[in-house]
């Protein structure tokens, strides 16, 4: 009955999505550029080493905090990076799982946290679940941090900020300058910061740049979907300052309870693949997609991640997607992930071939049929 749903649920809303896929059920070849997942499958070595764990019968519970292998080896990678004092380290389910442990263990009801706009989906509606105020601060036209409107937005109340670099949907790295300042900033006033780095090994044209470079109390939150294909497998890690770290181990005790205990023998042996030709092939990608569009819209050149967002030539996001699926192409509008409905965004994790298609619909789409 609608009166034992919880309020909290009101905070997700996936009409927007769900309506794209409703829309497309029945495309008979579908140009799928909508979703973020690698298009290629996990490495051969890592599918081994799953299948190794499972065969040894490591599959019951795992420490709370993960494997001991694991948790050594990712943390020896952040210390040779960082070298903190207190930074610590734990295994999530997934960097999904991460992002809400963090929120739950940071976030009181009325405690404001800045986010960029455009943001992840998932960013909005988790910091609600936990009880604070999303502040939506909009990026530049080149969806670059403008540090004076971050700075305006700064209040009292302002616990968190949540970073997101290369992004998810715009595919920008920010400035070395800004994660600075921002980082800065939060470490001089108290400031909690998050950095979603799941997309930190897709930097194309410059090195990544984490905000823990810069401020020693940054809550990074990484993991291997991305890098390494393994989306379905739920493998995540958040490393930070030990009181945080702490704290999100208790409460992942009591939810999650441990991320998949055979997958994390798989992501020792990840940690050993080579992913560099994954990553240059999806520069290449990023190229032609680019090349492709840049005479027909209005869009910024993306240095990182895997998607590309214009701008709408014409019409809503959801009257320029509804004709897009007219023509078999799947995209996700830009309202999504923004309160502003004026671009849309484009998955190249792709073949080629779907690429090569999905920019023959989209330039057909410049103007409006």
């Amino acid at each position: 009955m609608k009166k034992w749903i919880a309020q909290r649920t009101n905070y997700f809303d996936s009409s927007g999505i769900r309506r794209v896929f409703e829309l497309a059920a029945n495309l008979k070849d579908p140009i799928n550029l909508s979703i973020g997942q690698p298009h290629f499958d996990v490495p051969d070595e890592i599918k081994a080493s799953l299948i190794q764990a499972i065969n040894e019968g490591k599959n019951g519970y795992a420490n709370t905090q993960g494997i001991l292998p694991l948790r050594e080896k990712l943390l020896a990678n952040v210390q040779k990076e960082y070298d903190h004092a207190d930074r610590r380290l734990f295994v999530s389910s997934g960097t999904s799982g991460g992002l809400m442990l963090a929120l739950l263990a940071m976030v009181d009801p009325g405690d404001e946290v800045i986010i960029f706009d455009p943001f992840f989906v998932m960013y909005e509606p988790l910091v609600r679940l936990a009880g604070g105020t999303p502040v939506l601060v909009d990026t530049d036209s080149n969806f670059q941090v403008d540090l004076q409107r971050f700075e305006d937005a700064l209040s009292d109340q302002t616990k968190l900020v949540l970073l997101n670099s290369p992004s998810n949907p715009t595919g920008v790295c920010l400035e070395e300058a800004s994660v600075k300042a921002i980082a800065e900033i939060c470490l001089k006033k108290d400031i909690a910061l998050i950095s979603d780095e799941i997309y930190r090994e897709f930097c194309f044209d410059k090195p990544f740049v984490s905000a823990a470079k810069y401020n020693p109390e940054t809550i990074v939150v990484d993991g291997f979907s991305k890098s390494h294909a393994m989306t379905g497998w739920r493998l995540g890690f958040v490393h930070g300052p030990s009181h945080v770290i702490d704290t999100m181990v208790k409460l992942q005790q009591y939810t999650f309870v441990c991320a998949p205990h055979p997958v994390q023998w798989a992501g020792v042996s990840a940690l050993d693949c080579d992913i560099s030709p994954y990553v240059e092939e999806y520069r290449m990608k990023r190229d032609r997609m680019y090349n492709g569009l840049k005479d027909h819209y209005e869009l910024i050149k993306p240095d990182g991640a895997f998607y590309v967002y214009p701008k709408l030539p014409w019409g809503t996001g959801k009257e320029f997607i509804e004709t897009a699926i007219q023509h078999q192409l799947l995209i996700i509008p830009g309202n999504i992930f923004s309160r502003h409905d004026t671009h849309f965004r484009i998955s190249y994790a792709a073949t080629d071939q779907q690429i090569d298609r999905g920019l023959e619909v989209l330039r057909k789409l410049v103007t409006k049929p």
